[in-house]
């Protein structure tokens, strides 16, 4: 009978030794995954916040008059690269066909393709920059490449300044000016300007929609909706929860069952 109750209790004793050593693991476990799916819930949304913003400016700058680039860069707005994104804008000048750029894997409506890029000069502003001039169709024969008129002569056009974001790069790129069109993987206006030896304005304009010069023109300013964010916020919230209830749930059973052992 002894013997029988020194072995329950020994039992007993390896039953909370076990619950105790992985007790405090289990609680920063679960907290710091918990914390996770909040972040990115919270993520989501400051995003659709910022895209909802950003429309809205959109469409209050499509009621403005394009305004000319050298106006543009001497205005207020410059002193901030930020608070010129959107903005319609004139450009004067003439295209340097020397330098072409194809953005490469570009799709519309399950086509592959390039966005064009050209180096104009404005004429009044005395300043180099790239203008998108929209969707060409590619083909899926790599060692084809597209061929990208020469546009000359004096032209006026209007469009929105675009401020570019950089994306995650795999490969450093090494561009080559031997051939044009370059084909090119991201913007990057810096290595461009180096690549043509000329300095460019560090944004890229996209023609208006209504301009007879270019290509497809769909552009897209935003290009995952604010509604989608906010679906995906929701998404991550509802895992955080579901998961902090999981975790409650089976430190609340796994209790029941040591006290059980106990008895």
């Amino acid at each position: 009978m002894v013997g029988t109750v020194h072995h329950k209790n020994s039992k007993t004793d390896l039953v909370k030794s076990y619950i105790a050593s992985w007790r405090l693991p289990w609680v920063i476990f679960t907290l710091l995954v918990f914390c996770g799916l909040i972040k990115l819930s919270m993520w989501q949304y400051d995003r659709g916040i910022e895209k909802q913003i950003r429309l809205d400016n959109i469409a209050q700058l499509s009621q403005q008059q394009a305004m000319p680039l050298s106006e543009l860069l001497t205005s207020e707005k410059s002193n901030n690269i930020d608070d010129i994104n959107d903005v319609p804008v004139q450009l004067s000048g003439t295209f340097n066909n020397q330098f072409k750029f194809l953005l490469d894997n570009q799709a519309h409506n399950g086509q592959l393709g390039y966005r064009v890029l050209q180096v104009f000069h404005d004429t009044d502003s005395d300043q180099q920059l790239l203008v998108n001039m929209g969707w060409i169709l590619g083909s899926i024969d790599r060692n084809f490449i597209p061929t990208v008129d020469d546009i000359n002569g004096l032209q006026t056009l209007n469009g929105n300044v675009r401020i570019i974001e950089q994306g995650i790069v795999l490969a450093e790129e090494q561009l080559s000016s031997q051939s044009s069109p370059v084909r090119v993987q991201q913007i990057d206006i810096k290595k461009i300007s180096q690549l043509i030896n000329t300095k460019l304005l560090p944004f890229v304009v996209f023609l208006d929609k209504k301009d007879k010069l270019g290509y497809k023109k769909n552009w897209r300013p935003v290009v995952m909706p604010p509604e989608k964010h906010q679906g995906y916020a929701f998404q991550w919230l509802t895992l955080a929860i579901a998961w902090l209830s999981l975790m409650l749930w089976a430190s609340v059973k796994m209790h029941r069952n040591s006290t059980d052992e106990n008895q």
